[in-house]
């Protein structure tokens, strides 16, 4: 009987809903992300039902906690080239969308009981940095560590992106970050005992307009220093690199071949898996809803489970890191930006890199079981936690692809989701202590690419945590530069 199928578009079994169980994931969405049932092309309509069933049976939750995931449109999955024709005002901002609601985590999916009283170190946000960061200080020592997550594991930003990690950015700091992690990510299998599918095909980036293709030509230069072997290429040899690029309008692009593509959802819970195996606490379902502050320091971390009281409090929650802030009075410059994004139905692969306009935000690559993942960034799109999926979106999205890859114009899209960029006025992160609150560390404003960026920026944190030695690191981009004025712009930000 276990190995009966529930998810036949998946090969989900019911053995591998039970392991799923077994690994701590119990409600629907979680047991989604780690099977994969329900992401194929009945997109769960003949799987949920069954889950859901398999998951009271199994006494994972209460009947009233085995609730449905999300839905996502589109419901019947349509072709790339029909999205394209879709008749949408481009000129008119996007707003709304399905779904609009981002807090709408069910009240008896919260663990009974209560936090724990105290500990040395709470870190808010169960995303990549912050089980990064409490894995890292666990490798340290450090292991009164207690992780807060306000909804399921992967419900943010880590969850909801394309998984792309590359070195190829703008400035010395950020390459140098993103090699050391594309390093750590090569080990992460023999280390946290999980397979993050780490797949080195490389990034393109294309250049339409004269001001992109010299920062391309820039850039090149600079990751050649760090032993990045960027490489500024020929429409000819884009060409031959991926089959069927059209290259239109592009003056040139720039190719890295040991840039890559990861599985997002294993990479966080390995991190996850590994703080537990730890001892470090990783309490979801758990809301902060204030602090309590004497003498300069934060004393205790309110929660909607009770009060922690601490020594460290760092705040590494994404896009919702500046409202959190606010409930102890200090302003981040972060603002959330929605990003939106689309899978299609699997093809032969063919596409070894992802490609990336860098003028216009578009970036697409294809997965290890053959889909076609990509996103774009809006021009318009208005600040805002929203992680609504739009028309608009996939419209943009399918015209903007075809114009480079035509070929796919026949394929479905089966999926799409959006996910908040958390973006600073320089593009780069905030990192270090808050003025005022010593003890209060920020870990944020990573404006899409915390998910690459954590493995080292988590390592370094970590030790400069636990041993107390210096790192220009949290020097160079703490909150006060903001007000000192001394910025570093990143410039190689996709959307």
């Amino acid at each position: 009987m276990s190995k009966a199928m529930v998810c036949s578009c998946e090969d989900v079994t019911v053995d591998d809903v039970k392991h799923a169980v077994s690994r701590g994931f119990c409600d629907v969405e979680s047991v989604k992300r780690y099977t994969g049932f329900g992401t194929g092309i009945c997109q769960g309509k003949s799987c949920l039902a069954a889950v859901a069933s398999l998951l009271e049976r199994e006494k994972a939750l209460k009947p009233a906690a085995v609730v449905p995931f999300t839905p996502r449109p589109p419901l019947y999955p349509t072709e790339l080239r029909l999205l394209a024709s879709a008749p949408v005002d481009m000129s008119v901002p996007p707003v709304g969308g399905v779904p609009q609601e981002v807090d709408a985590f069910p009240s008896s999916l919260r663990p009974e009981g209560p936090v724990p009283e105290k500990a040395k170190v709470v870190i808010i946000g169960g995303g990549i940095m912050g089980l990064a960061l409490a894995y890292n200080l666990a490798c340290e020592g450090e292991t009164d560590v207690v992780v807060l997550e306000r909804g399921y594991l992967c419900a943010g930003a880590s969850g909801r992106n394309g998984g792309g990690v590359r070195m190829q950015w703008g400035t010395p700091a950020l390459v140098e970050l993103a090699k050391r992690s594309i390093d750590l990510m090569k080990s992460f299998a023999r280390d946290l005992g999980i397979n993050v599918w780490l797949r080195q095909g490389g990034y393109i980036f294309l250049a339409k307009t004269k001001p992109v293709a010299d920062r391309l030509d820039r850039n090149a230069a600079l990751h050649n220093k760090f032993g990045v072997p960027t490489r500024i290429i020929s429409a000819d040899e884009a060409r031959e690199i991926v089959p069927g690029l059209t290259m239109k309008d592009c003056l040139t692009a720039s190719y890295n071949p040991e840039d890559g593509v990861i599985f997002p959802w294993p990479f966080l819970w390995g991190y996850a898996q590994g703080c537990k195996k730890k001892g470090v606490r990783v309490e979801t379902y758990t809301d902060v809803t204030g602090f309590e502050t004497s003498n300069g320091q934060v004393r205790k971390v309110k929660t909607t489970r009770g009060d922690i009281a601490c020594d460290t409090v760092v705040l590494a929650a994404g896009a919702w890191s500046p409202e959190i802030a606010r409930l102890v009075d200090v302003q981040l410059p972060n603002e959330p930006h929605r990003h939106e994004i689309l899978s299609t139905e699997p093809l032969k692969p063919f596409l070894g890199p992802l490609v990336s306009v860098l003028d216009t935000g578009l970036y697409f690559s294809q997965s290890m079981r053959g889909e076609i993942v990509g996103g774009m960034g809006d021009p318009l799109e208005p600040v805002g936690l929203n992680m609504g999926s739009t028309l608009r979106f996939v419209t943009r999205f399918a015209q903007a692809l075809m114009e480079q890859l035509p070929q796919v114009g026949h394929v479905k899209v089966l999926r799409q989701w959006a996910g908040c960029y958390d973006v600073t006025p320089d593009n780069n992160p905030v990192l270090g202590r808050t003025p005022g609150l010593d003890n209060l560390l920020q870990m944020s404003g990573f404006v899409g690419h915390g998910f690459m960026m954590a493995p080292a920026v988590a390592e370094r944190m970590a030790k400069w945590m636990a041993t107390g030695e210096s790192d220009e690191l949290f020097t160079r981009f703490s909150l006060r530069r903001f007000s000192e004025g001394t910025l570093e712009r990143e410039d190689m930000i996709i959307g």
